[in-house]
């Protein structure tokens, strides 16, 4: 797993609520923006060094796992990151490594709700929630994007646990062979949103791609929604109830 050039993370600073705690979790290239109840970091960050130990000694066993920009089998020894990145990453036809950040935003989330009834953990763009209460996920779509922070996703408690995660070919380090300036996908699986954020993604070259890219996620088992921003251009399917807000 390469370290990847910092991507200053502005977006976090438009989180106004107030009623939970934050804090921030950093191992390596795992940069982790948690809220929960209470100040859980000794936790978190024991759970990141876990998961991570798993991960890193299965790809040093099997190297073509974190290279494989297809499917990549995975066989008994791996352990439950690896393989559910795997079989996200399966239904859309790309390699596990995309749904690497939804997957340690999952993992990490389900982990601590073993202590804290609501948890938020935001993994460069890529997030797991479960709430209690109505929550606005904002949409970054790059500093030059007019939609960028105009925009946000309500999710409803009803919704949660659920996995909302955002890919680009125009903004941060992750590997796109698309130009969509966004592309949010919910599921209740991170990890498969992660993925198909990455696969949706790699459709849309033009405007004229959005349709197609809409189409695409609507045949995906699994998902409930997503959003596709190119230029000035946003299409949506699914549950992506928009709401509008001042950055």
């Amino acid at each position: 797993m390469k370290t990847p050039d910092y991507q200053p993370r502005y977006y976090r600073d438009w989180s106004k609520d107030r009623d939970l705690v934050s804090f921030q979790v950093v191992v390596k290239e795992t940069d982790l923006y948690i809220r929960a109840r209470r100040f859980l970091k000794d936790k978190a960050l024991e759970i990141v060094q876990r998961q991570r130990a798993l991960l890193e000694n299965y790809i040093a066993r099997h190297p073509g796992f974190v290279a494989a920009l297809e499917p990549f089998p995975v066989g008994d020894d791996a352990p439950a990151i690896a393989r559910a990145m795997a079989d996200a990453a399966a239904k859309v036809n790309v390699g596990p490594m995309a749904a690497v950040a939804g997957a340690f935003a999952e993992f990490v989330g389900r982990d601590l709700l073993k202590y804290s009834a609501e948890v938020i953990v935001e993994n460069g763009g890529d997030i797991f929630l479960k709430s209690t209460k109505s929550r606005l996920v904002g949409v970054y779509a790059g500093e030059d994007s007019p939609l960028t922070g105009r925009i946000a996703i309500k999710i409803e408690p009803s919704d949660t646990p659920l996995g909302v995660c955002t890919s680009s070919g125009t903004v941060g380090h992750s590997l796109s062979f698309g130009k969509s300036d966004a592309v949010v996908i919910l599921s209740p699986s991170a990890a498969l949103a992660d993925a198909a954020a990455t696969a949706v993604g790699n459709i849309v070259k033009t405007e004229a791609d959005v349709q197609s890219a809409l189409d695409y996620a609507r045949g995906v088992d699994g998902l409930l929604g997503a959003a596709v921003i190119i230029n000035d251009k946003m299409g949506v399917w699914g549950k992506i109830n928009l709401i509008r807000r001042d950055r």
